[in-house]
């Protein structure tokens, strides 16, 4: 009977972190370049790197993926075709990809690497699953946000491998749908430079009542950590852990308990050692039904470490501690001071007789400046001897690997010998002849006793045939013969993929009229009511919205937008449909295979500038011979993320959603909350996007549309009737609101 066991996926920023990672038992890493990867602020891997961390893994029989998943414009795709080449040339294993146009680069050219859709794609279904199966992908990465049951009965429906977080930050938005960092910030997540919005601290404000309901970090997620669920996942094909950014021991510490937890060799005290490491605390996530109250860490976004005492009294020049842990010199502590911690290394730590010492275990002194409240509690965020362990784990050879050899020797002749490793088969020859024995032959036991000491290498000899007799040769010749042969299976189980042609892609002649037309999103009845009595035609409201994620298909009968690609694959065959901005379309190979996939009219990304929009015109036209058909959003309140969470359930406002408003406030904005009925969440931008006075610069975008969401009928009548002024050539200068307007990304260079 074969029994299942999921791959342990660890990230690696650098390549301590790789060999960290490796050295604890992963049986797959994964990790970025400096391009095109979703956390640009790691160290990540030039060119040569990514060949020694390919080597390395590869040797060691570790799979290697890259990740490429972020939005990438047409001025781009050149340098991302050039890195895809590369990457399959130094026998990268898979490339994780939120793009289209990367998705289809890598499947159409490089059938032996992997195209893995990245959780940035949105998927958490088994339509937008089986889409990318029938696409060409061979593992989905799913949202965060599924249930064990869902992604049972996923990989049960679509029968193709499926990874799943298992340990480690959450964002609080669904992954791909987050435009906050980007919008505020010109710091894009969707181009692997978020700048962690969400753990920023906000003022949660009713302001139907005007009324302050919290001051806190209402958005900062708890980290997520299942490896007491373990059990449960390990029919699952692959479990990642998040931590491109971290810290090498960090990757080592959940390496190695994960590995014990999936080979059944941890206890709930070795567990307990992921609390030493970096963590915001813990939830066992929406995977197992966390409840949305209990999913963040309001308090703090940073490193909680775990509780070792309290102050228990003041002294002159500091504070007693009284401790339930062991504190050491050098450990880094938190002491819990309302929402604001006094954070510290532990240089100097006395007795109680004001005697320096290096480790206390009862009652010891620290000598601070700060003004602490008695009883408030101690954390350890950095353990210095458990650092200490954690480091002596690596470099390690976690797996060796077994070498099988055949000896050939006879006087005056090269020794020969023939190797065997998996599949590689190798044979070396000495460079001097073989003398005959005079008094000690070299017998087989001999041989065997100087040839098997492979030291730190990652292979251990097995079994051996020996035909060679009456010959001596030197142990530090048997020596030489013993480095040649590892060397040379190393160069034999690792060498460089040969190039492949690539294919010349033909492209149908999806080219579309040219008109203007104005579409409006509407959020209320009023709003509708407004849209229909000023004649327009294409109106987007509940019943023909497929929004991205968390969606449950029926069956419609009018013309569609979907904003995910479960939608795209429930309903290209059977309804017409157009795309929502929320699929971060920004090139134009990305929009041909929207429009290959039957979408009547593909909205841009909000995070899409004036230069980029006509890259992507003048590159389509060069491919097709024509325009597409495109949809722009020109105003609006731009939604900054669309998430599972409840801000409002967290302080006692559960259903009070439905007769009151609410705002996200900090020192640089505001921000509306939109509670839906399935108690899934949007917030929405403070400030208003409206590009009223560039609509002449839109040259071939087809569709404008109107994103309407807190406006009244009245306010919703002038916007769109300015709009229709603006297009029929009556000059408007319309402004909603002076002080919340913006042009967003379309006169800026998104980062």
């Amino acid at each position: 009977m074969v029994i299942f066991m999921s791959e342990l996926l660890c990230p690696a920023g650098n390549m301590d972190a790789l060999i960290a990672a490796v050295s604890n038992g992963a049986d797959a890493i994964y990790l970025g370049m400096s391009k095109f990867g979703a956390r640009a602020y790691a160290s990540n891997f030039d060119e040569d790197g990514i060949v020694d961390a390919v080597k390395y893994c590869h040797l060691r029989g570790v799979k290697v993926y890259v990740t490429m998943n972020t939005i990438v414009f047409d001025k781009e795709l050149a340098d991302a075709y050039k890195q895809i080449d590369y990457l399959y040339k130094v026998g990268v294993d898979g490339i994780i990809i939120q793009d289209l146009a990367i998705f289809n680069y890598v499947v159409k050219n490089y059938p032996l690497m992997e195209a893995h859709t990245s959780t940035q794609m949105g998927i958490d279904d088994k339509e937008g699953a089986l889409l990318f199966k029938e696409l060409g992908a061979k593992r989905i990465v799913l949202s965060r946000e599924c249930t064990i049951d869902e992604i049972n009965d996923i990989k049960r429906v679509v029968k193709l491998p499926l990874e799943i977080f298992a340990h480690g930050a959450l964002c609080v938005s669904y992954s791909g749908g987050c435009l906050m960092s980007g919008l505020i910030g010109y710091r894009s997540g969707n181009r692997g430079r978020c700048v962690g919005s969400c753990r920023k601290r906000y003022k949660l404000i009713n302001t139907t009542e005007n009324r302050v309901i919290a001051d806190s970090y209402i958005l900062s997620m708890k980290d997520l950590n299942t490896i007491d669920k373990i059990d449960e996942l390990k029919n699952i094909d692959s479990l990642k852990i998040e931590g491109r950014m971290k810290e090498p021991e960090y990757v080592a510490n959940v390496a190695r308990l994960y590995r014990m937890a999936l080979d059944n060799k941890i206890n709930k005290n070795l567990a307990n050692g992921l609390n030493k490491t970096f963590n915001r605390t813990y939830t066992k996530g929406y995977m197992f039904y966390e409840d949305k109250k209990d999913i963040t860490n309001v308090k703090r976004p940073n490193n909680f470490g775990y509780e070792i005492g309290y102050v228990s009294k003041a002294v002159k020049g500091g504070y007693e501690l009284t401790l339930k842990s062991e504190l050491n010199q050098n450990d880094v502590i938190r002491i819990a001071v309302g929402m604001d911690d006094v954070n510290l290394s532990v240089t100097r730590l006395y007795d109680l007789n004001d005697n320096l010492i290096s480790s206390a275990n009862n009652k010891c002194i620290i000598k601070i400046k700060e003004d602490i409240k008695l009883g408030s509690l101690v954390y350890k965020t950095k353990d210095i001897k458990y650092y200490d362990e954690i480091s002596k784990t690596y470099p390690n050879e976690f797996r060796k690997f077994p070498i099988d050899i055949t000896v050939y020797g006879s006087k005056d002749e090269k020794m020969v010998i023939n190797a065997t490793c998996g599949d590689a088969n190798v044979t070396i020859e000495s460079d001097f002849y073989c003398d005959e024995a005079i008094s000690h032959p070299l017998d087989q036991e001999a041989f065997v006793r100087s040839f098997s000491k492979m030291g730190d290498s990652i292979y251990y000899l097995n079994d051996v045939y020996y035909y060679a007799e009456n010959i001596f040769i030197p142990v530090s010749k048997i020596n030489e013969l013993r480095r040649k042969l590892i060397n040379e299976l190393d160069n034999e189980r690792y060498s460089f993929r040969a190039d492949v042609s690539k294919k010349e892609f033909k492209y149908d002649n999806l080219v579309f009229d040219e008109y203007k037309e104005l579409s409006v999103m509407c959020q209320t009845e009023e709003q509708v009511k407004a849209a229909k009595e000023l004649g327009i035609e294409l109106i987007y409201y509940k019943d023909n919205v497929i929004r991205r994620n968390r969606n449950k298909y029926t069956d419609k009968n009018t013309e569609l937008l979907i904003g995910g690609y479960g939608g795209i694959y429930k309903y290209k065959d059977k309804n017409e449909f157009s795309t929502d901005y929320s699929l971060n379309c920004v090139n134009s190979e990305a929009v041909y295979q929207l429009h290959k996939l039957g979408a009547k009219r593909v909205c841009l990304s909000y995070e899409i500038n004036e230069e980029d929009i006509n890259n992507l015109l003048d590159e389509y036209k060069s491919k097709t011979g024509g325009y597409p058909n495109l949809e722009m959003i020109v105003y609006g309140r731009a939604p900054m993320m669309f998430t599972n969470y409840c801000p409002l359930k967290v302080y006692g406002q559960c259903g009070k959603c439905k007769k009151n408003s609410y705002i996200l406030k900090e020192e640089y904005g505001e921000f509306p909350i939109i509670s839906h009925e399935d108690c899934t969440t949007t917030i929405l931008n403070g400030k208003i996007l409206n590009l009223i006075n560039d609509i002449d610069k839109l040259n071939h975008i087809n569709t404008l549309r109107i994103n309407l969401t807190l406006e009244s009928y009245d306010e919703s009548l002038k916007i769109i009737e300015a709009f229709k002024n603006k297009l029929n050539g009556v000059d408007t200068d319309f402004k909603f609101n002076n002080e919340t307007d913006t042009r967003g990304h379309f006169n800026k260079e998104i980062l």
